[in-house]
């Protein structure tokens, strides 16, 4: 398989491991087999050792089962994440186990097994690791056993290549039952190291933690090796029929489709979306038998039920770059989507399933230009696209050796509509007020544009932080990356004054989250000269970024914001001085006044469109803006006849309420107009500035 052609190293260190517990062991070995996308994707897999314990009321030893709990990931999994169950409990529910008509019962019984009060919640493969009659069991999803486990041929298959070493389970959903039949096996097969499960994965098992470890890269490396022997002469999904247009064409291209496709999927809530076009996905896309091997779905469980029953195929010939033709064609093969989606819901759904959910794709190929995904979040999003990765893979192992098969139907709508799952899905936690939002803030990089970033991040949106300061750009960004995570916060240098950066800009935002909600127009300077000493280039510059920057960066957001048809929000930062006049800044007080009244003139021509615009206007912002450093400080300071240190205490002073005016206040106002609670509002102007009668708006 081309994206594994080197084997899988052992990372184990024994004398980090020397002085671990076993429970630390487990940290570790789950770390390291979650830290290779070969070994698992993120999400996938489990982890579990047995290990002894001193029972807290007893003060007796009795054997502990330590599983990764429900929902985690083995990569990034901490201490906190396993589930501890007492297995003489877990051995005890053999007894109240009625058969397969009532298995899924069986997960209200594992919180009566828990083990010293952990609230971490046992996931529904804890059975599955209980009955493996081995200390150590590893459960992973790679790519190259999938590929044997969904290949027609998957029982020959598994025996030709480890033997008697590793055994063959037939298909059966993750649950009480599937953990009987590991027992059974494994009681059956005492010599056995682990078992393919068809459509689904491997287990791996030894009583030392170590060898354990070792022993699932060794399967794995058998199986790596197969595949590229095997595979070596033939060519991929049958041979390519279409070439890769270029990276900045691919680019071109997503960014006009996935604010238009992000429109139609984002009915029930805002989507966000992920763009890829690695060679692994370049050479499905392009491939003969893609559309063929799409549309079979994915196989294993946790690729489904990321991925949805099928990926949707756009209908893009890279020859012609008809991607006009696409787009006027798009509506009607969304729709043809959803209705086949709502077929195959009627076809398999069962008196007691939950109502049908979102009909929209998930992933969405173009050829010649890669694959597009959508979900609720950035994260999720991508994550998405890393499963269906995984499943072209897989695709590609089992269609060379074999017959690919994806997961049949109802077994597919069986997990994807679990009643498990879907209570899983209950206790998610509400979404965030701007979650799905997608936020360009220009002047980004100074403290507004960087309060109301924090703030709208806080909010679960996705921010592109746009500055002509690349510096203190990637500062801010790297910040925010750490702090909310590296999926929600981009950064773009944009000139504001410049067309062209404009609209690269928004050609950014589009292929890095589909789209865009929220401008907010912040990128400013200030000057301070009286009229007479007021140059025809300190007046233009104004102009040129206050009042036509502006203009510009409203104009890219309307285009966005009309493609997408879901509305928006556009916040204009302007200032005090656009409603009261100031001495000595005649070329600023004037572009403010500019700023202020091009919003009114965008309101009425958003508001059928449901694009909101409104106004904030700040006074005295000192903290951490830019425009009050060098020049416009001491300008200012030396029109009111104070020194640098007096003049935020004289502005203080000069306002109604005697307060500092902070770059989180104007943050808080832009929140408010760019989420829901001013849903109503639009052509407004919210004055924070602490007071000044002159600056009353009626």
């Amino acid at each position: 398989m081309t994206s594994a052609t080197s084997r899988l190293a052992s990372l184990w260190d024994d004398a980090k491991a020397e002085t671990m517990s076993e429970p630390e062991k487990l940290l570790y070995r789950s770390n390291l087999l979650g830290s290779d996308k070969r070994v698992t994707n993120y999400g996938g897999g489990n982890t579990s050792a047995k290990v002894t314990e001193i029972d807290p009321l007893t003060g007796e030893e009795t054997e502990v089962l330590w599983v990764k709990g429900s929902g985690g990931d083995v990569g990034s999994i901490r201490m906190d994440g396993f589930a501890t169950l007492y297995m003489d409990k877990l051995r005890a529910l053999k007894g109240k186990y009625r058969g397969v008509a009532f298995e899924d019962e069986m997960v209200g019984y594992l919180p009566h097994c828990t083990f010293n009060l952990n609230p971490r919640a046992a996931s529904i493969d804890t059975p599955l690791h209980a009955y493996v009659p081995k200390r150590h069991v590893d459960h992973m999803h790679p790519d190259a056993i999938i590929a044997i486990a969904a290949s027609k041929d998957s029982k020959a298959l598994t025996q030709e290549i480890f033997g008697e070493e590793i055994g063959w389970l037939p298909w059966k959903k993750p649950g009480y039952e599937l953990g009987l039949w590991l027992e059974d096996f494994c009681l059956k097969n005492p010599e056995a190291k682990g078992v393919v499960l068809e459509s689904h994965g491997l287990f791996t098992w030894d009583d030392d933690a170590k060898a354990c470890y070792e022993l699932t890269l060794e399967i794995i490396n058998k199986a790596i090796a197969y595949f590229e022997e095997k595979t070596a002469d033939i060519p991929a999904f049958g041979g390519a029929i279409h070439e890769s247009l270029a990276p900045e064409t691919r680019r071109e291209v997503a960014a006009k489709l996935m604010p238009v496709i992000r429109g139609y999927v984002s009915g029930a809530q805002h989507m966000v979306g992920n763009f890829e076009d690695s060679e692994t996905v370049l050479e499905f896309v392009n491939a003969k038998n893609m559309r063929d091997l799409a549309a079979l779905g994915t196989s294993c469980p946790d690729h489904f039920l990321r991925t949805k029953i099928r990926p949707l195929v756009i209908d893009f010939d890279p020859a012609k770059n008809n991607i006009d033709e696409v787009l006027d064609g798009l509506d009607a093969q969304i729709a043809a989507y959803r209705d086949d989606y709502a077929a195959y819901y009627e076809r398999c759904k069962h008196d007691n399933s939950p109502a049908l959910r979102d009909p929209n794709a998930v992933v969405y190929l173009i050829p010649g230009v890669g694959m597009i995904t959508f979900a609720k979040d950035r994260a999720t999003a991508r994550i998405s696209g890393e499963f269906y990765v995984n499943a072209i893979n897989v695709m590609r192992g089992s269609s060379a050796v074999s017959e690919y098969r994806g997961l049949p139907e109802q077994e597919a709508f069986d997990i994807e509509y679990w009643l498990l799952e879907e209570a899983k899905l209950q206790r998610m936690p509400k979404p965030k007020s701007l979650a799905g939002r997608v936020a360009l803030i220009t002047g980004g990089a100074g403290g507004i544009g960087a309060a109301t970033a924090a703030r709208y991040l806080t909010e679960g949106a996705c921010v592109m932080l746009a500055d002509i300061d690349m510096e203190a750009l990637a500062e801010v960004r790297d910040g925010f990356a750490a702090q909310f995570g590296a999926d929600v916060v981009r950064a773009v240098e944009m000139n504001v004054t410049d067309e062209a950066a404009v609209e690269a800009a928004y050609a950014d935002v589009s292929v890095e989250f589909g789209g865009v909600d929220i401008l907010v127009s912040n990128a400013g300077i200030a000057s301070s000269a009286p009229v007479e000493e007021t140059s025809l280039a300190l007046w233009n510059r104004n102009m040129d970024i206050l009042s036509t920057g502006y203009f510009l960066v409203s104009r890219e957001a309307f285009k966005v914001m009309r493609r997408q048809g879901i509305g928006g929000s556009v916040v204009f930062v302007a200032s005090k001085n656009g409603l009261a006049a100031s001495p000595n800044a005649s070329a600023y007080c004037t572009a403010k006044a500019s700023e202020i009244h091009l919003a009114r003139c965008l309101a009425l021509e958003g508001a059928e469109a449901g694009i909101r615009v409104n106004v904030v206007n700040p006074d005295a912002v000192l903290r951490g803006s830019k425009i009050w450093e060098g020049e416009w400080l001491e300008q200012r300071a030396g029109t009111y006849g104070t020194d640098k240190n007096g003049l935020e205490e004289m502005y203080r002073q000069r306002s109604m309420l005697k307060r500092s005016v902070l770059p989180e206040d104007i943050a808080e106002a832009a929140y408010f107009f760019a989420s829901e609670q001013s849903a109503k509002s639009t052509g407004n102007i919210v004055n924070v500035d602490a007071g000044n009668v002159q600056a009353f708006t009626r």
